[in-house]
C-alpha cells in the first residue's frame, strides 16, 4: 500500500524534496552571510547563490537552458524568503541551529540523486553523470563560500563531497547494471546512500587527509638533496 502510494505520487515526493532541499541550503547560505556580518540584501544574495547555485552550475554545462531556477519562479522565491527570515531570527535562535546539518545531510542526497538524473536524460556519459550529481550537490555551497571570501568547504577535507560523489558513482551502478530500477527507485536509493554516508561522517568525524606544512628541515633536504643539516 505505502509503495503503491509512493509510487502513484513520485513526482510530488521529489519536487517536495527538491524545494525542502533547496530551503535547507537557503538556511545555510544565509547563516554564513549573517556569520560573516553582511546586511540582509547580502545574505538573501547567499541564500538564493546556495539553495540554486549548484543546480544553476549542472544545468549550464549540460545545455539545460533556460536554467531550471529561470523557468520555476519557485525556487528564487522560496530561497529569498528563507533567507529574510533566517537574518531576522538568526539572532534569537542560538544553538538551535545545529539541526541545519542533519536537514543538510538530507539536501546532500536529494541534490545528488536529482542531478545524476538530469545529466542522464541529457546524454552525458557516466563520468558526467556522478560529476554532475557531486556539482549539484555541493555547487552551490563553493559559490557560498566564495562570495564569503573562505576556501570552500568541501576542499577542506570535510567528508562531503566525497558523500556525494559516492552516490554520483553508486547512481551510475544501478542505471547501468540494475536497469530494472527505475527513476524514482534510483532517487531513493542513492538519496539515502547519501544521507547515510553524511550521518555517519558527522557522527564518527570522517575526514579525508590534509596536507600539512612541511618543516623547515624537510624543506632544507628537499632543496639541498646531497647536503647534511648539522647536529643540533
Amino acid at each position: 500500500m505505502e509503495l503503491s502510494f509512493l509510487s502513484a505520487h513520485r513526482d510530488t515526493i521529489i519536487l517536495g524534496l527538491d524545494l525542502f532541499g533547496t530551503a535547507v541550503f537557503a538556511v545555510t547560505g544565509a547563516l554564513r552571510g549573517f556569520r560573516s556580518h553582511l546586511d540582509v540584501l547580502g545574505v538573501v544574495v547567499l541564500a538564493c547563490a546556495v539553495g540554486v547555485g549548484g543546480g544553476i552550475t549542472r544545468d549550464a554545462l549540460i545545455g539545460a537552458t533556460p536554467v531550471a531556477a529561470f523557468q520555476d519562479g519557485r525556487y528564487l522565491i522560496l530561497c529569498a524568503i528563507v533567507g529574510a527570515i533566517t537574518f531576522y531570527l538568526a539572532p534569537r535562535l542560538g544553538d538551535r541551529w545545529n539541526i541545519i546539518p542533519v536537514l543538510d545531510a538530507v539536501g546532500l542526497g536529494v541534490f545528488t540523486a536529482i542531478g545524476c538524473e538530469k545529466a542522464m536524460l541529457y546524454g552525458c556519459e557516466w563520468v558526467a553523470v556522478a560529476l554532475c550529481g557531486v556539482m549539484t550537490a555541493v555547487g552551490g555551497g563553493v559559490i557560498r563560500d566564495v562570495l564569503a571570501m573562505r576556501i570552500p568547504a568541501v576542499l577542506r577535507s570535510d567528508f562531503y563531497a566525497t558523500a556525494a560523489l559516492i552516490g554520483g558513482l553508486l547512481f551510475v551502478i544501478l542505471s547501468r547494471c540494475v536497469p530494472q530500477v527505475d527513476y524514482f527507485g534510483r532517487f531513493l536509493i542513492v538519496s539515502g546512500t547519501v544521507l547515510l554516508i553524511r550521518l555517519i561522517a558527522m557522527r564518527f568525524k570522517f575526514r579525508l587527509p590534509e596536507a600539512h606544512s612541511i618543516p623547515s628541515s624537510q624543506r632544507w633536504r628537499l632543496r639541498y638533496p646531497r647536503l647534511r643539516l648539522p647536529k643540533e
